[in-house]
C-alpha cells in the first residue's frame, strides 16, 4: 500500500511538471507575439536578443505562431542595392489581423455597423463629424497627459501606449518617427480612413507642428508611422544651407573681381 501511494504521488508530480512546462511555453509564446505587437516587425535574431531566448527556441515559437495565423513571415524591405549584404536576408515576422484580434480592441463589430449606418442612412459627412469628435477627445486627453513634459513627442507616445496603441519613438533624419504598433480601431479605419486622417490632425495640434502620416495598419502596413519634424533641426539645416550658399556666392564674387582687374 505505501508503494502504491508513492506511485500515485509521483504520477501527480509528473502531471504538475507537464502543466508547468505547458504554461511556460504559452507565456513565452505570448511574450514573442507581444514583442512584435509592441515593437513592430522583427527577425528571429532580434527577438532572441531582446527576450534573451535561444534562437532555436524563438524559431519554434515563431513557427507555431505562423501556423496559428498570428504572425506572418515576410522578406525584409531593402531600401537600396547597396544595403544588401551577402547571403539570403533573414525573414521578418509581422503581426497579422488575426493576431491583432487576439489582443485588446476598444471597438467591436457594433461600432463598425454604427458608422456604416451613419454613412449610408444619415449622410456621408456624419462619418467625418464622428472622426473629428473622436480626435477632439483624443486631443483633449493627450494635451492633459503631456502638459509640462519636456519631450512632448515621447510623452505623446507614452499616452498612446496607455490608450492601447503600443507606441514608440525613434529619431529619423531631421525629426522623429512615432510608431503605433497596435491600432484599436484598425478594422473601422480600414473602411473609413477619415478616422486616421482626423487622428493625424490631432497629433499636429497637440505637438504644435505639421506631421506626416507615412503608413497605417489600416492601410495594410505593419505599423502606423507618423513623421514629426524637429523645428530646431530644420532651422539648423536651413542655417547651414544659407551659410554654404553665402560662402559660395562670396567665392564667385571674389573670382569675378579678380577677372575684372
Amino acid at each position: 500500500m505505501p508503494r502504491l501511494r508513492l506511485e500515485r504521488s509521483c504520477d501527480l508530480g509528473n502531471n504538475n511538471v507537464v502543466k508547468n512546462l505547458v504554461a511556460d511555453e504559452t507565456r513565452t509564446r505570448e511574450l514573442v507575439a507581444r514583442a512584435i505587437l509592441e515593437n513592430g516587425p522583427a527577425t528571429a535574431g532580434d527577438l532572441a536578443s531582446r527576450l534573451e531566448i535561444t534562437p532555436a527556441g524563438v524559431r519554434r515559437h515563431l513557427d507555431a505562431l505562423v501556423g496559428e495565423g498570428v504572425l506572418q513571415a515576410r522578406d525584409p524591405h531593402v531600401r537600396s542595392l547597396s544595403g544588401r549584404g551577402r547571403g539570403r536576408p533573414a525573414k521578418v515576422f509581422v503581426m497579422t489581423d488575426t493576431g491583432r484580434e487576439q489582443f485588446e480592441h476598444s471597438y467591436d463589430d457594433l461600432a463598425l455597423m454604427a458608422i456604416r449606418f451613419m454613412s449610408a442612412k444619415v449622410e456621408p459627412t456624419m462619418v467625418e463629424n464622428f472622426a473629428s469628435y473622436r480626435s477632439a477627445d483624443l486631443e483633449r486627453r493627450a494635451r492633459t497627459a503631456i502638459t509640462g513634459k519636456g519631450d512632448r513627442t515621447t510623452a505623446l507616445a507614452k499616452f498612446l501606449t496607455n490608450d492601447g496603441y503600443a507606441a514608440s519613438v525613434h529619431k529619423q533624419g531631421i525629426g522623429h518617427e512615432l510608431c503605433q504598433h497596435h491600432c484599436p480601431i484598425a478594422h473601422v479605419a480600414a473602411e473609413f480612413p477619415q478616422m486616421c486622417e482626423a487622428e493625424t490632425e490631432a497629433f499636429a495640434r497637440v505637438l504644435g507642428t505639421h506631421v506626416q502620416r507615412l503608413a497605417t495598419i489600416a492601410g495594410g502596413d505593419g505599423v502606423c508611422t507618423t513623421f514629426i519634424p524637429n523645428p530646431h533641426l530644420i532651422q539648423e539645416k536651413k542655417s547651414k544651407a544659407n551659410l554654404k550658399n553665402s560662402k559660395r556666392d562670396l567665392a564667385k564674387n571674389t573670382k569675378r573681381k579678380v577677372r575684372t582687374r
